[in-house]
């Protein structure tokens, strides 16, 4: 699988760049300080800096695609006051626990498309690859932005017919993710493909919570991630408008050219690179030939 996932161009496996931890440091700083902005959007755009140095590093991308996502990002947000560096402080790696507390905290409620898990697992785990980084001030805005996230659509029963594997499964749990986004890009058709795209994130952090260790703060969300499969399985309503689905293409986010088509400023508030993240992160665990020609012959409605 992991041969699969290398760029487009079959580029060798790059050398560890300690420059390249640059867009985790930003993201970091972001997740820290969205709370004091438009905590959604801001929370969504520092995880995505999080998000595209992951992505990079997982499936070895092409010096010329990490160059042009780093573009990117310095075209749009990675020079704003969002990111701006923090005061110089002493770190303390053990703070991170507070994060994963904060998200225990919510108790099962869904909170906007289970965003509290979704930066969470983004702030934990880039303060473990930086963590220097783990300083008071920023695990104290982290926790912060995790509180900020508000319940949505909390009163919908889970259905119980849903057979979630435990999440220390890690194959299991990545498979079932997989094919409930597969079929949310079939069902969303024609409106907008979010549901499917935050299937792929929601249940990639819960994942990646796991594989860190931190079984305990996945499970505590357990109840909300199947409020949001119930809903995901529902379908449009009378209330969803329609929006129009992304062209055909064969171009992946695992390229070089994929980057480049993207224009300037198509980069929304972050989905361009935390949906592919979680996508490519899923799939990696999952030895499913069939299940990947499935995914990979409709994932562009979703990139």
């Amino acid at each position: 699988m992991a041969e699969r996932l290398l760029g487009a161009e079959g580029a060798e496996p790059l050398k560890p760049d300690p420059a390249a931890k640059r867009l985790v440091e930003l993201g970091l700083n972001g997740l820290a300080r969205a709370h004091q902005m438009s905590y959604f959007a801001d929370g969504h755009r520092a995880a995505a800096l999080v998000a595209a140095h992951l992505m990079c590093e997982e499936n070895q991308l092409p010096d010329a695609a990490r160059a042009r996502i780093e573009q990117l990002f310095d075209l749009n947000w990675a020079h704003s006051p969002l990111c701006a560096a923090f005061p110089e402080e002493a770190a303390d790696p053990s703070l991170v626990n507070k994060i994963g507390e904060t998200l225990m905290d919510a108790h099962g409620s869904l909170r906007e498309v289970g965003h509290n898990a979704i930066f969470a697992m983004h702030a934990m785990r880039g303060f473990r690859l930086l963590p220097e980084l783990a300083t008071p001030r920023r695990i104290d805005g982290v926790c912060r932005l995790i509180r900020a996230i508000k319940p949505w659509r909390d009163d919908v029963q889970p259905d119980e017919s849903i057979n979630l594997p435990p999440f220390a499964d890690l194959a299991a749990t990545s498979a079932f993710v997989l094919n409930e986004a597969g079929r949310a890009m079939d069902r969303w058709q024609g409106y907008g493909q979010g549901f499917s795209g935050h299937m792929l994130t929601f249940g990639q952090a819960l994942v990646e919570l796991a594989e860190m260790g931190d079984i305990e703060c996945a499970e505590s969300c357990r109840e909300a991630f199947l409020k949001y499969v119930t809903i995901t399985r529902q379908g449009p309503g009378p209330t969803d408008k329609p929006r129009q689905d992304h062209k055909p293409s064969q171009v992946r986010p695992n390229s070089t050219e994929y980057w480049r088509e993207r224009g300037d400023k198509q980069v929304d508030i972050g989905h361009a690179f935390k949906y592919p993240y979680s996508y490519y992160n899923l799939l990696r665990r999952v030895n499913d030939d069939t299940l990947e020609q499935e995914l990979e012959a409709k994932a562009w409605r979703v990139f």
